[in-house]
């Protein structure tokens, strides 16, 4: 058992590797529905010489990846309509 809040413990998480939302909810054992939230919140307090760094989502078919808010999972490409998406990625540098 650990002591750490689920927000310590996903930033302890993105301070070792790149990782998608899906990938977070797994390690965590958490939904991936939550780990967005909790995203924000961890986005929020880094700070001092770190950042958080997000690799926005891409369509695989034809590149887009200029959306609006790259801390979400967006269901289709706005500019060809795809849902061919690879997932925002994330970390603390």
């Amino acid at each position: 058992m650990t002591d750490q809040t689920t927000r310590q413990r996903l930033a302890d998480q993105l301070r070792r590797e790149p990782a998608t939302a899906g990938q977070l909810a797994a390690a965590l054992d958490l939904p991936e529905s939550t780990i967005f939230d909790h995203l924000d919140h961890v986005a929020a307090s880094v700070g001092g010489d770190e950042q958080f760094l997000v690799a926005p989502p891409t369509c695989r078919d034809c590149g887009f990846d200029r959306f609006d808010d790259p801390v979400n999972d967006p269901s289709q490409c706005p500019d060809c309509r795809s849902r061919n998406l690879a997932p925002a990625r994330f970390q603390i540098d």
